[in-house]
């Protein structure tokens, strides 16, 4: 309350005036983000729209990090909330592979289930990475030694093959090449 009130430039007693608790203003801060998701708006074809929302959502996690925080709880009911699921859940109805309620429903929880840990994943990264003052390649450059001794083991190799041999991407490369997989998951069939 103290940060908001003191970007708001009042202090924080005074916020009270406008919002009952901590809690409400939450929500309305939430619903707030949701308005700038919104604007992805709806495109003429399902996946471009499903794409425009998520990528709008993750800009939104990585510009407000505290709203990663809040995503896959409790189902958020602002009208911006509402209006952005309101456009994910009417694009994927129209996915090949939903034929009816409970598929839409699947392919809902699948999609929210990646974006809540993929989101939560970058985020807790960049928030470790500031604290620590270690990005990821310094990190696994220091663990480098301990690692390359455990899988010289043999007891490790598919992990070994991963770490040695899988395609290492960036945060938002990660991001689209999971997405992808996720969406042509829905369809029931690659997405080409």
């Amino acid at each position: 309350m103290r940060k908001i009130a003191k970007e708001l430039g009042v202090g924080p007693m005074r916020l009270y005036d406008y919002v009952i608790n901590r809690s409400e203003l939450l929500d309305l801060m939430v619903d707030a983000v949701y308005a700038q998701i919104a604007e992805a708006g709806q495109h003429s074809e399902w996946r471009a729209t499903v794409l425009a929302l998520v990528h709008r959502t993750r800009d939104a996690a990585l510009a407000h990090e505290w709203f990663s925080d809040l995503l896959g709880g409790r189902p958020h009911l602002g009208p911006h909330a509402l209006a952005v699921g309101e456009s994910t859940a009417a694009a994927l109805s129209q996915a090949p592979g939903v034929r009816n309620l409970d598929d839409l429903q699947r392919a809902l929880g699948a999609l929210n289930a990646f974006i809540v840990g993929a989101l939560r994943r970058e985020v807790t990264e960049r928030r470790t990475a500031r604290s620590t003052g270690t990005d990821v390649t310094a990190w696994q450059a220091s663990l480098g030694p301990y690692l390359t001794r455990m899988l010289k083991t043999g007891r490790y190799p598919t992990v070994a093959r991963l770490v040695l041999d899988g395609v290492h991407l960036n945060a938002e490369e990660t991001f689209n090449d999971n997405l992808t997989t996720i969406l042509d998951g829905i369809t029931g069939h690659p997405h080409t």
